[in-house]
């Protein structure tokens, strides 16, 4: 299939959803259905061999993997770049789009999320992203993706989006904590040594109280979870680290993680 075929030019919010024609009728998804829930977060974005470790999960040699691109206010820009990733990581491409008119959009959320094999969130501004979710119900059809087995992952935004708590840069002035999802138990951090107050002002937060204990990574690093366990650690470049960040006797504890080194 052509990306040409697809990938628009017009202004942002100015079309419909950037996904092949033949594929805005998504299959029937069949009820009740059960898998392991997994969820694979990064520190921050994906070069393509974390990309490759995420499309991997699914067991599939082509996944329909859909982008959920909220965060960054559904920029068309950052839909073309999933598109045109798509051919090289071996993977059927959808976005969903959440900035959306019910004259473009002539089918729901939720049968179009749920038929999907994994979903992907983007980066950028998290206390909005969530909200809005939480306003279209996102959040509820998420859990259920999540609880039938269907591969959620993120980085930045797309990370903490899963956690109970994360510190994000998503107000005014200085990071701040935020209440996110819960899937996931405790806390995250990305970004962590990449953005220079993003260690401090975690281990601050964790000490006086605002987040409970938790993950802080860096950008090239990424953690599996099924369920509430850590069950791999993978870092897309050598020397790329994580943590798990606790408070101890009222001290703080950095915990690093070993990480396996992709390749490719």
């Amino acid at each position: 299939m052509q990306r040409r075929e697809f990938i628009r030019t017009s202004g942002l919010l100015s079309a419909a959803p950037l996904i092949p024609k033949e594929n805005l009728t998504p299959p029937p998804v069949k009820s009740g259905t059960k898998g392991t829930p997994r969820i694979f977060v990064t520190g921050g974005g994906a070069n393509d061999a974390m990309m490759k470790f995420f499309m991997s999960l699914t067991g599939k040699d082509n996944p329909r993997v859909c982008l959920i691109p909220t965060a960054s206010a559904d920029r068309d820009s950052g839909i073309a770049r999933w598109f045109e990733r798509a051919d090289g990581l071996g993977f059927q491409p959808f976005v969903q789009r959440m900035f959306i008119s019910s004259y473009r959009q002539d089918y729901e959320f939720e049968s179009f999320l749920l038929s999907m094999d994994a979903i992907w969130v983007s980066g950028g501004n998290t206390l909005n992203m969530i909200a809005i979710w939480k306003a279209q119900g996102i959040d509820k059809i998420l859990k259920k993706a999540w609880d039938q087995g269907i591969v959620l992952g993120g980085g930045s935004a797309g990370s903490i989006c899963w956690f109970e708590q994360g510190n994000t840069d998503s107000r005014p002035v200085q990071l701040t904590a935020m209440e996110a999802l819960g899937f996931l138990k405790g806390s995250h951090c990305p970004h962590y040594f990449a953005e220079g107050p993003r260690r401090d002002s975690y281990i601050e937060m964790i000490q006086d109280g605002r987040l409970k204990d938790g993950y802080a990574l860096d950008n090239n690093v990424g953690c599996l979870f099924e369920g509430q366990e850590l069950k791999k650690v993978v870092a897309s470049r050598a020397g790329s680290r994580g943590f798990y960040v606790s408070k101890v006797n009222g001290k703080i504890v950095e915990k690093e993680l070993e990480a396996e080194v992709l390749k490719g």
